[in-house]
């Protein structure tokens, strides 16, 4: 029986015999289109080797009685069969036909032992149907017979991963897996990346989409740089967009596998296409979909100015492309779609004619909003940026939002049906049926994934302590006090009730939300960050005109640390309700925002010590990073017995960039990026470890640039955390940092090693 296949000798309708990957190959190869050769190890080898293994019945009978939702069980299992697939004898038969093959590519590239990548290609997968998407393990810069056997090996072991597992539970695809493998000769690019037919994140499908960066393909498609993005009509070949990412390194190819390397900021922050190649992949990517006949997602190389494509297959889960007229447009702030009739609100004092449901129009909201928020199915604000308030707390909830949508409140009335696209920023006009959400895959994985940098969690609404304790995380790194400050406070400012006697049912109502995480978590930590409103969100509340002043700017005025230490028994107030919260749960610890210099902290921490928390020997203090004065400061913040900063670099941001967080004017500018920011990022990671301090993150820098956790773990920060929806592709992202570096450092003693013996 023939094992192997030229792709040349495949086509499309082969999919049953070389999986979907082979036939697009083949496909390719037969349509004219520019694909390294290669060739399939086909599906019967994968049925061969588990029939002469024995492994074929047993495994399918286990697969059949496992249950993928529990967790443990499901990575356990994983894991065993896994090492059963690798300690089985490839078939003498199979083995032999794959050496010809990989000796036979050698002549056609005249290239002795080349490398190639060695690629899964399951008969269900890059179809319309179903994606696998990085569940299937592909293996890069192969070199010599018995690499390439092993990694053939190692490939049809994939199949049996917990991801793929509970996928292919989830989604109906076939129990039994039937998996071929893709042999195929290595590009050595000088720059790659992915292509879209249409706009995958919009559905437009009179636009391409075209991503890139330097050297290897793989920085791109794992999203560990920023690439260059480039928008194309599909009708002129014009470029309609473009923005040119900061591509901090490339990957190249080295003897003993991928090596990365560092770019100079001349180039890193220039296009890697120039305007030819961007018209020439844009003619390609027609070619592609006129050839398949429905829209593509790519991947291409180019190296020694020729141009491949790697792959290709259709676009799954594109969002669909409606007609509804756009009624008001602005930052996507959530992602999520969803329909439903208009409430415009000016005030949370009209929040009771919310209607569970409706979707929400307001100028703004601030923290005395949040009771009317948790009843909306969408947020659509006039003013705000991507980090403000709506923008933060719409991502707890889950819930779609449109931020700095301009004359919103205006131009939308109330009862008109209307569909919010919190991906695209826009309001339509009319009911449009949003896609089924699929099931998650990315749990089992981040379980499986242990990493030295520990991933924490953002949340501030108890209602959801539990489910999301559940989740693959570590603790959680932020808990932000609005949530259960407004229902203690039960829509009054905290001084009306000092006034009328009622401040012990506000501590009772606080204790009780901060334990209500504490046991969920428990023992793992949470770091409680008090109160942190401004006095135009405090002035909202009943009474709050009389206490608060009225200020220009209040995002840099009376709040935080400050405000503290000048109402002290506000503040011991929060102390007595996370000292009850404690009471046998020693995982909870205080979090003090926006500190401004040593004398305030100083002031502050008099009050800390001066509660019962301190007796505690297990309690810690930390403080945000939000002011760059802290970079002076933190030194003797430790001098004062902080264990802890948090960056928050929303704040940071702002302050070292002089932006408006909430300015949707503006917005363009706000950058976590920015390279002060950065620098400012790194020297308090640098100094904290200096001071024996632990260093987090608590800002949106890493929920919404995947490239961010690598910059992190550089750094050496020992957590980052993140938005909920975050948590699994942030430990990818940090795993694969680390991964990166410990390979980076086995290299550094290999190479003295070496120059010693010189």
């Amino acid at each position: 029986m023939a094992t192997t296949a030229w792709f040349e000798e495949l086509s499309r309708s082969d999919v049953p015999r070389a999986g979907g990957k082979g036939a697009n190959l083949g496909e390719m190869t037969r349509a004219g289109l520019p694909v390294p050769p290669g060739f399939v190890v086909t599906v019967d080898a994968f049925a061969e080797l588990l029939e002469q293994s024995g492994l074929a019945s047993e495994l399918s009978a286990r697969i059949a009685a496992l249950n993928v939702d529990d967790t443990a069980a499901l990575q356990r299992a994983a894991v065993e069969i896994q090492e059963r697939v690798r300690a089985a004898a490839v078939p003498p038969g199979v083995r032999q036909q794959i050496l010809a093959a990989y000796r036979s590519l050698s002549t056609r590239l005249g290239v002795d032992a080349p490398f190639v990548a060695v690629r899964s290609s399951a008969t269900a997968e890059d179809t319309a149907q179903f994606s696998f998407a990085g569940m299937h393990k592909s293996f890069l810069n192969v070199r010599g017979d018995d690499a390439v056997v092993d990694a053939v090996r190692d490939c049809w072991a994939s199949a049996f991963g917990a991801r793929a597992l509970f996928y292919r539970n989830k989604q109906h695809a076939p129990a039994d897996p039937e998996l071929a493998v893709v042999v195929e000769a290595m590009i050595d690019s000088e720059k790659a990346g992915v292509l879209f037919t249409v706009d995958p994140s919009s559905g437009r499908d009179d636009v391409m989409v075209i991503e890139s960066s330097w050297g290897l393909g793989e920085v791109v498609v794992g999203g560990l740089v920023q690439p260059d993005r480039f928008v194309v009509d599909k009708q002129t070949l014009a470029i309609v967009e473009r923005a040119v990412g900061h591509k901090a390194f490339e990957l190249v190819r080295g003897q003993k596998g991928d090596e990365r390397r560092d770019l100079a900021p001349e180039r890193a922050d220039a296009p890697s296409l120039n305007d030819d190649e961007v018209r020439a992949l844009a003619e390609l990517a027609l070619r592609d979909e006129r050839h398949y006949g429905a829209p593509q997602d790519a991947e291409f190389a180019i190296a020694g100015g020729k141009t491949f494509l790697v792959q290709t297959r259709p676009v799954t889960g594109r969002p669909r492309r409606e007609n509804g007229e756009v009624l008001v447009r602005g930052l996507g702030a959530s992602p999520g779609t969803v329909s439903g009739p208009i409430r415009v609100l000016t005030s949370p004092e009209q929040g009771s004619a919310l209607l569970a449901g409706e979707i929400l129009i307001a100028p703004m909201t601030t923290p005395d909003w949040v009771p009317v928020l948790r009843r909306a199915a969408a947020i659509v604000t006039d003013s705000g940026g991507k980090t403000s308030h709506a923008a933060i707390v719409s991502r707890e909830l889950g819930i779609p939002c449109v931020v700095g949508a301009g004359n919103a409140t205006k131009v939308l009335t109330d009862g008109i049906v209307v569909t919010v696209d919190g991906v695209e920023g826009v309001v339509r006009r009319g009911a449009i049926a949003a896609p089924q959400p699929k099931p998650t895959v990315s749990a089992p994985v981040a379980t499986a994934t242990a990493t030295a940098t520990r991933v924490y969690v953002n949340l501030a609404d108890p209602a959801r302590a539990e489910e999301i304790a559940a989740r693959p995380v570590d603790g959680v790194g932020l808990l932000r006090a609005e949530f259960m400050m407004l229902r203690a406070l039960d829509g009054k400012h905290p001084r009306l009730l000092l006034e009328r006697g009622q401040s012990k049912a506000f501590v009772d109502k606080l204790a009780e939300g901060i334990r209500t995480f504490a046991k969920a978590f428990h023992p793992r930590v949470v770091v409680y960050r008090s109160m942190d409103f401004r006095t135009n969100e405090f002035r909202g509340l009943e009474g709050g005109e009389k206490f608060e002043p009225a200020e220009e700017n209040p995002m840099i005025g009376y709040r935080g640390c400050f405000r503290y230490v000048k109402e002290p028994d506000l503040f011991a107030l929060e102390l007595e309700a996370l000292e009850r919260a404690r009471a046998g749960l020693h995982n909870v610890h205080l979090m003090i925002p926006f500190v401004r210099t040593l004398r305030e902290l100083r002031a502050c921490t008099d009050v800390v010590y001066q509660s019962n928390l301190v007796r505690d020997r297990d309690f810690q203090l930390w403080v945000m990073a939000e002011v760059p004065s802290i970079i002076h400061w933190l030194p003797a913040y430790a001098r004062l017995g902080v264990n802890g900063v948090s960056i928050g670099s929303n704040d940071l941001t702002q302050l070292m960039l002089g932006v408006d967080r909430d300015s949707t004017a503006l917005a363009e500018l706000f950058d976590e990026r920015d390279e002060a920011v950065v620098a400012a990022i790194e020297a308090i990671i640098r100094t904290a470890r200096e001071n024996g301090m632990t260093s987090s993150i608590c800002g949106q820098a890493p929920s919404v640039h995947p490239e961010f956790a690598e910059l992190l773990v550089r750094a050496g920060i020992d957590s980052i955390s993140v938005n909920p929806d975050a948590i699994a592709s942030t430990r990818r992202n940090v795993d694969a940092a680390e991964r990166r570096l410990l390979l980076e450092a086995a290299r550094g003693r290999l190479s003295a090693v070496s120059r010693a013996r010189d």
